[in-house]
Parts: C-alpha cells; sequence; structure tokens
C-alpha cells in the first residue's frame, strides 16, 4: 500500500464527515462522467457555432450599402413570403441587429408548429434591399447537420424533454461531485506542495496528481457551466410554468373574444415602432404573430433587449394589440425565466467575443482530460486500492476526486 493510501486511510478513519464526503464524490462522478464527457465533446463546437455557421453559410451576400440606410419595411417582407408560400402561417420576424438582415419563420399552421417546433423553416432577406438571400426547410427535413447534430446531443440526447430532464440530473451530478471534491481534496493533498506532480513515481500516481491540479484549476468554470447547465435543461417546464402562470392571468380578461384572423392584423412595422418609440432605451428585435404558445392569440408580442453588455441578454416582451397596432404593455418576466436569460451567454461564453470563447474552448478540453484521466484511475485501480471486505476504510480513486 503507497504512503499515500495509508495516509489516506487515516484521515478516513478518523473522520467520519470525509468519508461521507468521499462516498458522495465517487458515486456522483462515476454516474454522470460518461454523460458529461459528451456534454463537452459536443459542447466544443457550439461555443464556436456563429463562427462555423459563418463559414459554412451559402447564403447570398449582403448587398454594398451607403451607412446609415434604413432597413426595408417589415411589411414588404412579410408580403414577400406569402407570396412565396401562399397559405402558409408566419410565426415571427426577426431583426437582426448585428447584421444587416431580417429572418422571417414559418410553418403550415400553428398546430403543426405547437406540435413540432422542429417544423419552422426561415427566409432571409438583406435588411437594406428587402432581396431574399437563403431559405431554409424544416429541421432535419434534408438531415441533420453538424451543428444541428451537436445540438441535439447537447441538449436531450434525442430523448425531447426527458432527455433534457435527465441531462439536467447529470449536471447536477456534476455539481454536486464538485463540491464533494473540494472537501476532499484538501485532507489528501496536505502532505503536497500545491501543483505538485510526482512523475517519478507510478504512472498512475502521476495521473492522478494531473487530475487532481486540474480539476482544481478549473472549479470554478466547472461550476459555473454546471450550474447553468441545469438551468438550461429546465427551459422548457420554465416557459411552460409561464405560460400558465403569468400568461394566462394575463390573458384572462380576453377570455371568449374572437382572435383576429390574418386578414385583420394590423402592421408588423407599425407594431415594431411603436415598441421602438415607446421604449427608446430598449433594442426591438422580433415580433412574433398571435398564436405562439408563449404569447398571446390577440396580440403581436415585439420581444426587446437592452443596449449594454448585460441587459443585452435580457429579453422582455411587449405586448401590441394585433387589431389596432395600439401599445397595450410590457411584461415584466420572472426571476427565473431571468435566471435562465442569464446562464445561456454564461454557459456558452458568447458575451465577451474570441479571446472569451477560446477560454472556454480551452477550459472544456481541460475538463475532457479531467473527465477522461478521472475514468482512467478508476478503471486502472491496482488490487491494493480496490475496495474489500479488509480494506473498505482505503478511500477510493475516482473522477474528480483525491486518492
Amino acid at each position: 500500500m503507497s504512503d499515500q493510501a495509508v495516509f489516506g486511510e487515516r484521515v478516513y478513519e478518523r473522520k467520519p464527515a470525509l468519508r461521507r464526503w468521499l462516498f458522495v464524490h465517487k458515486w456522483t462522478s462515476l454516474i454522470c462522467t460518461l454523460f458529461l464527457l459528451l456534454v463537452c465533446i459536443t459542447g466544443l463546437p457550439l461555443v464556436l457555432r456563429e463562427e462555423i455557421n459563418s463559414l459554412l453559410d451559402d447564403a447570398l451576400p449582403y448587398a454594398q450599402v451607403p451607412e446609415g440606410t434604413p432597413n426595408v419595411s417589415l411589411d414588404r417582407v412579410v408580403d414577400a413570403s406569402r407570396k412565396m408560400y401562399p397559405g402558409e402561417t408566419i410565426i415571427s420576424v426577426f431583426v437582426d441587429d448585428d447584421e444587416p438582415r431580417i429572418m422571417v419563420y414559418m410553418a403550415s399552421s400553428w398546430e403543426a408548429f405547437n406540435a413540432n417546433r422542429k417544423a419552422l423553416y426561415s427566409i432571409r432577406f438583406d435588411a437594406h434591399t428587402g432581396d431574399v438571400l437563403k431559405q431554409t426547410k424544416p429541421f432535419g427535413a434534408d438531415g441533420l447537420s453538424f451543428l444541428q447534430l451537436m445540438l441535439i446531443l447537447h441538449r436531450d440526447i434525442f430523448m425531447g424533454l426527458p432527455g433534457e430532464l435527465f441531462l439536467g440530473a447529470m449536471a447536477l451530478l456534476f455539481v454536486v461531485a464538485i463540491v464533494s471534491g473540494i472537501a476532499v481534496y484538501g485532507p489528501f493533498m496536505r502532505k503536497l506542495d500545491f501543483g505538485t506532480v510526482r512523475a517519478a513515481r507510478s504512472r498512475r500516481l502521476k495521473w492522478l496528481d494531473l487530475h487532481n491540479l486540474l480539476g482544481v484549476v478549473t472549479v470554478g468554470w466547472a461550476l459555473v457551466v454546471g450550474a447553468t447547465g441545469v438551468i438550461n435543461e429546465l427551459s422548457t417546464p420554465l416557459f411552460a410554468l409561464w405560460q400558465q402562470t403569468d400568461v394566462r392571468a394575463m390573458l384572462a380578461p380576453l377570455q371568449g373574444k374572437p382572435v383576429p384572423q390574418t386578414s385583420e392584423l394590423s402592421s408588423p412595422q407599425a407594431a415594431y415602432d411603436t415598441v421602438k418609440t415607446a421604449f427608446p432605451e430598449m433594442i426591438a428585435t422580433s415580433v412574433v404573430y398571435p398564436g405562439s404558445p408563449f404569447g398571446s392569440p390577440f396580440h403581436y408580442v415585439v420581444w426587446t433587449k437592452g443596449k449594454e453588455p448585460l441587459t443585452s441578454r435580457l429579453f422582455s416582451p411587449v405586448l401590441v394589440d394585433a387589431r389596432s397596432g395600439a401599445l397595450v404593455s410590457a411584461v415584466t418576466m420572472p426571476w427565473y425565466l431571468r435566471a435562465l436569460e442569464l446562464s445561456r451567454p454564461l454557459h456558452f461564453g458568447d458575451y465577451g467575443g474570441m479571446p472569451l470563447k477560446i477560454i472556454w474552448v480551452l477550459l472544456d478540453l481541460v475538463t475532457i482530460f479531467v473527465l477522461g484521466s478521472g475514468l482512467y484511475l478508476w478503471f486502472a485501480r491496482s488490487p491494493a486500492t480496490k475496495p474489500s471486505r479488509s480494506s473498505a476504510a482505503i478511500p477510493l480513486p475516482s473522477p474528480g476526486g483525491a486518492e
């Protein structure tokens, strides 16, 4: 038995609390590690998804226009979309504030979209000229692209809501494994200087030291990404909760009134301009048509965001009467959806430009090494460190832990 194991056994026997932390760390790590490896590997390209999409984008180029050229009317692109796909339903219109593009999202009907959100397709317009730059088919109609495959594996492993909840549970176990790993790291490393890698000893001991060192160095980042991962996987039930509580209460006075038909809808451009005028400190980003499951059958929902780096990640809906075009009210988002909005950029590191994305990629690679080395340490245990009735007090190596 190694000196480290003997030392661990003494500490282990003297401190029942440490025994419990080791037990928690070992089993939470083992249960979640394979799934966390999948999430970390698929998360690598998703951090750079905007750059990859731009590289693979086959759309026509934007028109070269003088600086300050205004955007075309949303009414114009909506009319063009309806002519291209008569009888189809417009779901929303998105106005990009980073690129000169307007996206019109459509589906065969609201019923089809509500039953399957992937039934959506889009038309990309040049925001300055109104020319069509690209059209897409419903999600996966021509097979999944590389990024679509990575997103599904990262988000729900082709299982929909059950998959989202399952991966959320794995992310929660990951957070518990990190916290318990911190609790056991100190006692078993107190006789070693921080950062020590005993390369001259056995191969397994060298891997153990590297595993512990890289794990503790990246612990803050891993906690942030793990915790935000849990929140992100709860997005579907959180929005459903909002729909069943706040949205239902907001629409209760309108129950029984006739829903406006397509021919009765007012101008989406007018609704967009009304919100911009009423909230000059905000940026209007999209106009969602009446019928959205997270909106209203009687209103346009104009989504807005702040202009500052932090508030640009906080989206707020504004209701505009779909018949008259009159401003109705701004909707206050509940705290749990605010937490969800803030967790998304923290999870993917896409709020600080390319330098932060590179840092996220590097930390993700380190985490992949930590998870993989944890599995190696578990399966490469020597007989002296494997559990038995006579050596039950010997601390067991596990993913993310100290021996």
